[in-house]
């Protein structure tokens, strides 16, 4: 496996395909961007598939080529850590839609030769794990010891234990939801009308320019912002404190740390993230609805299987809930399918998954090592 080009860092693979896609298009080939971390056993029982949220990577515990920082989850993922490479090899994808190496608008249309665009076909989670699923047959996993991930990557970990129960044995869904809430949609219309308000955006075709709808990104991941983080967080790290200065200056530039904090939030990640990719994915977001799927009732996504669930919310996240992770508690039982449930408590609100959280990494690595036995 060593000497095998399929496994590594910063891995692309074409897929033939074709992909038929929940809205009815069939996408030909499919371009996937991964990386894999570990050595996979030898009847390949050991794979972890590690999903990642709306603006995150396949840069999982890797160094981010654009910003140069550490990986999103690299505190979670690597030797001895609670997901151990020495013990599982870990898969992380790029998602169907994004910008950074799978398809989606920001790549190019092999049947023009010109980048998607709004051509792109519209998507959904489920079609981000098909998309998985190819590749996973491409690297020759039949089935995942576990599926992993936080916030969308939770509702994708839900998804492969509904669409695929036979190749899942494991699931573990974190800070996330069954389906978005009229709030959570709400918040994601703000963004994209955001993006297509500015007046470079220009109906997505801006990338010849290479003048991007950067003022609209940027307000949307100010407004997404706000809603991974508490307001105790908010106050304990901000407050009312000036940013500065000693005095307000009566006009409209940053008087406060908090809006200096978001500005900088959102101008940093205008470098690394595509406005049309941004569209596409709080779309697919705000079309999840597991229970839509499977006839209106949730209990019945779960009905076939024998994947183990663990499930794991924070007190003070009020973007996905304690209250959504019980739903989807209630329906697993409903289901009979097994599952353990823990409410954490963190000042982080939804961005609690991401950071040092020692609880966490105990509940992680106790699920896990039990399910080897």
């Amino acid at each position: 496996m060593l000497d095998d080009a399929r496994f590594g860092l910063s891995r692309t693979a074409t897929l033939p395909g074709p992909l038929r896609l929940d809205g009815g298009v069939l996408l030909s080939p499919v371009d996937i961007a991964y990386e894999t971390y570990g050595d996979l056993a030898p009847d390949a029982g050991n794979a972890i598939l590690v999903c990642h949220a709306l603006t995150g990577d396949h840069h999982v515990a890797s160094e981010h080529p654009v910003t140069g920082k550490p990986g999103w989850w690299a505190r979670m993922v690597g030797p001895g850590k609670p997901i151990d490479t020495d013990r599982y090899f870990v898969i992380c994808v790029n998602v169907l839609g994004s910008c950074l190496g799978s398809s989606g608008p920001a790549s190019v249309n092999p049947a023009t030769g010109k980048l998607w665009a709004m051509a792109f076909p519209v998507i959904t989670i489920r079609d981000m794990v098909r998309a998985q699923a190819m590749l996973l047959d491409h690297l020759g996993i039949a089935k995942l010891f576990a599926a992993v991930g936080g916030s969308m990557g939770g509702m994708q970990a839900l998804s492969w234990a509904a669409t695929f129960p036979e190749r899942v044995a494991s699931a573990v869904v974190i800070a996330s939801a069954a389906r978005h809430s009229a709030q959570n949609i709400a918040f994601h219309e703000v963004g994209r009308q955001a993006i297509m308000a500015d007046h470079r955006w220009r109906g997505g075709d801006y990338y010849a320019d290479n003048d991007p709808p950067s003022s609209g990104l940027a307000v949307a991941r100010m407004a997404a912002h706000i809603t991974y983080l508490s307001e105790a967080g908010l106050t304990a790290k901000f407050g009312r404190k000036l940013q500065s200065r000693d005095a307000k200056t009566f006009g409209f530039d940053a008087d406060f740390q908090v809006e200096s904090y978001l500005r900088h939030q959102g101008l940093s990640f205008v470098d690394r993230f595509d406005a049309n990719s941004y569209l596409y994915i709080t779309r697919a977001l705000d079309y999840f609805d597991l229970a839509e799927e499977h006839g209106g009732t949730l209990a019945n996504a779960f009905k076939r299987g024998d994947t183990r669930f663990c499930l794991v919310s924070f007190d003070t996240d009020w973007l996905y809930p304690t209250s959504e992770s019980r739903t989807i508690v209630h329906a697993l039982n409903a289901a009979g399918a097994p599952v353990s449930f823990v409410e954490l408590k963190s000042p982080f609100g939804h961005d609690a998954f991401l950071l040092e959280s020692p609880e966490l990494d105990r509940v992680i690595t106790g699920f896990l090592g039990a399910g080897e036995r």
